[in-house]
């Protein structure tokens, strides 16, 4: 059996599916569950679409995205020690959930590619999320009278956008100098 069917068949997701009047007779019912759960494909999209996040991109791959969440510069490690890491998490849980710290996106990342930012070693810290902060905080600590006198709201937004796909790269896990591999067994929660 090929990798591609391997991974095709366990689909890990740090939310819960959608409740429905007939549970998934694979699944059963995982509306009142959290953490780190393994569900079909179809419940895993809840109706939404599947989009493949790349690994090892170029820097210029990586600042031509329209948006974050779509790629890394971080390698892939083997599918092996991926889904043992996804594994791991399904049976140990990946720490408390927070939509800007500790989300689905580090959760897939940190199982791509084993890296954690060191200050955090039991959360993720997201690099879409990290931008998001980044770029909002500089168009709003910017003196108002400085970029309301010198560019006009067009500017403002290109400048936005370009503060946002530089704190992009800032923040991506494969260019931040504090990230460590950390094995998963350390990452079991109290």
């Amino acid at each position: 059996m090929g990798t591609q069917t391997v991974l095709a068949h366990y689909i890990s997701s740090s939310c819960p599916s959608h409740p429905s009047d007939t549970p998934c007779p694979q699944c059963g019912d995982q509306s009142s569950l959290d953490g780190v759960l393994c569900s079909c494909i179809e419940c895993f999209l809840s109706g939404g679409n599947l989009y493949i996040f790349r690994y090892a991109v170029s820097r210029a791959l990586f600042l031509a995205q329209a948006r974050g969440g779509t790629c890394t510069l971080a390698a892939s490690d083997p599918p092996e020690d991926v889904l043992h890491r996804a594994d791991f998490l399904l049976q140990n849980g990946f720490g408390v959930y927070h939509i800007s710290k500790n989300n689905c996106e580090d959760f897939a990342i940190y199982c791509k590619t084993g890296l954690l930012v060191i200050p955090s070693v039991s959360v993720g810290q997201s690099g879409q999320a990290a931008s998001f902060r980044a770029a909002a905080s500089f168009i709003f600590s910017s003196p108002l009278r400085l970029l309301t006198s010198t560019t006009s709201f067009s500017g403002l937004a290109l400048v936005g956008c370009g503060m946002y796909c530089v704190s992009r790269l800032v923040n991506d896990i494969g260019v931040r100098c504090d990230v460590t591999k950390v094995p998963v067994e350390s990452l079991v929660t109290r």
